[in-house]
């Protein structure tokens, strides 16, 4: 079904992004979400704890620096309490995220069709990047996240060759990767823990998109991966898990845990023998 442009416009979005040191991405996300052919209404930075914050100087954001380190999940809460009431969709963007220029148009155009007004979130595909040299990696970052048999959530495809011939069609999907969530608000203050509260705090960060993901869904509201979309990430965390902090990893399992006991999932046990093995074996 086409969509009238007037009507499409008419649509406000915001995008949130929280930075924690995050100089060597900031002004490729800015300048990707400036290139976007639909107009954004307002763009909401919240600085968790940079050591140094000129970079986030541009006039064109709305800027609230918090001092300290906050997290991920109350930085992102943060920026939503900053958000004009008035949008109608609020973006979550990692800094390290860069957005293709139609991203934005593409994601209004489908949640304005009457046939999407159940769909209270979407993602597209997530490309790896090279940050270092500036070019994209070839390989896939993020289809959506997935659960295994034994409970362990991961990015669908992540490290395959972007070369290969996925699904070309929109699907539903059992979550979104935080880095790039394009969300309805009306979607989120249904799922709201407390005033402004989108995110759990607690989670601090990591797997806190896998539970803002479930609480949705538990709202009847639908997660789509629309493939057509497209986001390069040049994603933190790494596969080699030597290489990832001690107190990053603890966090994450402690995190899986969490998730498991909000959602009364039989996958706890499994969880907790994870953050043991974190915990006594890979310290």
């Amino acid at each position: 079904m086409m969509i009238n442009a007037t009507e499409m416009t008419q649509k406000k979005c915001a995008v949130i992004i929280v930075t924690h040191q995050s100089q060597a991405y900031f002004f490729h996300c800015l300048q990707a979400l400036k290139q976007q052919t639909y107009p954004l209404s307002q763009i909401v930075v919240v600085d968790s704890g940079s050591e140094e914050v000129s970079y986030l100087s541009d006039p064109s954001i709305t800027l609230h620096i918090a001092g300290k380190n906050i997290g991920f999940c109350e930085g992102n809460n943060m920026g939503f309490s900053l958000a004009d009431p008035s949008m109608d969709y609020i973006l979550f963007l990692n800094p390290d995220a860069f957005l293709t220029p139609t991203f934005v148009e593409q994601a209004v155009a489908y949640l304005s069709q009457p046939a999407t007004k159940k769909v209270g979130a979407l993602t597209g595909t997530l490309l790896g990047f090279n940050m270092p040299q500036l070019i994209p990696t070839g390989l896939v970052d993020s289809r959506g996240i997935f659960r295994t048999w034994h409970g362990r959530w991961y990015d669908r495809d992540q490290g395959q060759p972007t070369a290969i011939p996925f699904e070309k069609e929109v699907e539903n999907v059992p979550a979104l990767c935080g880095a790039c969530m394009f969300c309805r608000r009306e979607a989120l203050k249904e799922v709201e823990i407390t005033a402004n509260e989108i995110m759990d705090s607690r989670f601090f960060m990591y797997k806190e998109d896998i539970d803002l993901s479930l609480r949705l869904r538990r709202q009847g509201w639908e997660l789509q991966y629309l493939p057509h979309l497209s986001v390069y990430h040049c994603r933190g965390w790494q596969k080699e898990r030597q290489k990832i902090p001690y107190h990053l990893r603890m966090l994450s399992a402690r995190n899986e845990m969490r998730l498991n006991v909000k959602i009364r999932s039989g996958y706890y046990l499994v969880s907790c023998l994870k953050y043991l093995f974190v915990k006594w074996i890979e310290r």
